[in-house]
């Protein structure tokens, strides 16, 4: 074999094609890298170079889940359409899988990784995908925790969330638990919690809002007037309505505005007569913090025959 791994990674630079590809394009040039560009060119897969500049901020969430742990995964292409064909679904769900059964350390783990049900990498899947949708597209993000845990998703991928509990793992299976689990993610989708419970915010985040509702006051001519020490005194005081937006726990049940979250578990534990705690949550917006695409067909078809 007349090539190293950076060969292999240099070909993948200029051609944007999976490794394994670019792999076997230079055992079969035995080496040679021009005739291996051409090689996969040829077979239509170099033409993944071309896409792989263009945005990639449309796609899904998938979820997987099973008796030890639960996964989420982000994939995006470039266009909605292509969100919603069923081998882009597919692949969602074989990267869950992949997740909840290896345990990857990071997404260039992952692709390396032979997927779930399939003799090929997950690298080499994405790269089947791509072959018959032909647009850029990449596994961006993924979670997996173990344990007692609730998993949703909504819209059809546009937002994923797993809720973990501390448990017994005997009753997560009972219906009454599952309805619970999934309320609570719900929750969770609607309403962007930013954190668990008060004791889960940064002291320097908790320091930054009372600093912001002390100058509030300050600039109120009706508050004005009082001391500094009462002013920080009254912000104690209004320190529970901003827990109460940014933390789960604290959050307004959506579903019944007469308790909170906390309270509602707790009311579903003494039902089962059992103890169940929320200890965490994994929240994945699709697309969120990417550069959305900004074109219509109309540019789009104008750029390319210029």
């Amino acid at each position: 074999m007349a090539f190293t791994a950076k060969d292999v990674q240099t070909l993948r630079e200029k051609t944007g094609v999976g490794m394994m590809d670019c792999k076997k394009a230079l055992t079969e040039t035995n080496g040679d890298m021009e005739k291996a560009i051409d090689i996969l060119r040829e077979k239509g897969l170099a033409t993944a170079a071309k896409k792989a500049g263009r945005v990639a901020a449309e796609g899904i969430v998938a979820s997987y889940q099973d008796d030890k742990c639960a996964t989420l995964v982000e994939i995006n292409c470039e266009t909605n359409f292509v969100a919603k064909v069923d081998s882009f679904v597919k692949l969602g769900a074989t990267v869950a899988k992949t997740v909840a059964q290896q345990d990857p350390a990071d997404v260039d783990a992952l692709l390396k990784l032979q997927a779930a049900d399939s003799t090929k990498t997950v690298e080499e899947e994405v790269q089947d995908v791509f072959m018959a949708v032909r647009e850029n597209m990449k596994v961006r993000r993924f979670a997996r925790v173990e344990g007692v845990a609730s998993t949703y998703i909504h819209g059809g991928g546009s937002v994923g969330v797993i809720v973990t509990f501390d448990a017994d793992p005997a009753i997560a299976s009972n219906e009454e638990f599952q309805i619970m689990g999934k309320d609570v993610a719900m929750q969770v989708a609607a309403m962007k919690p930013e954190y668990l419970n008060p004791e889960a915010v940064p002291a320097e985040v908790i320091e930054h809002e009372k600093e912001i509702q002390v100058t509030q006051m300050k600039n109120d001519p009706k508050m004005a007037s009082k001391p500094e020490n009462v002013l920080v005194k009254i912000v104690e005081g209004k320190m529970g309505k901003y827990y109460s937006e940014v933390c789960l726990l604290n959050q307004e049940f959506v579903k019944d505005s007469s308790m909170t979250v906390a309270k509602y578990i707790d009311s579903v534990a003494k039902k089962l007569g059992t103890e169940i705690k929320a200890t965490g949550f994994v929240c994945y917006k699709m697309g969120d913090g990417l550069e959305k695409r900004d074109e219509n067909f109309a540019d789009e078809i104008a750029s390319m025959i210029k």
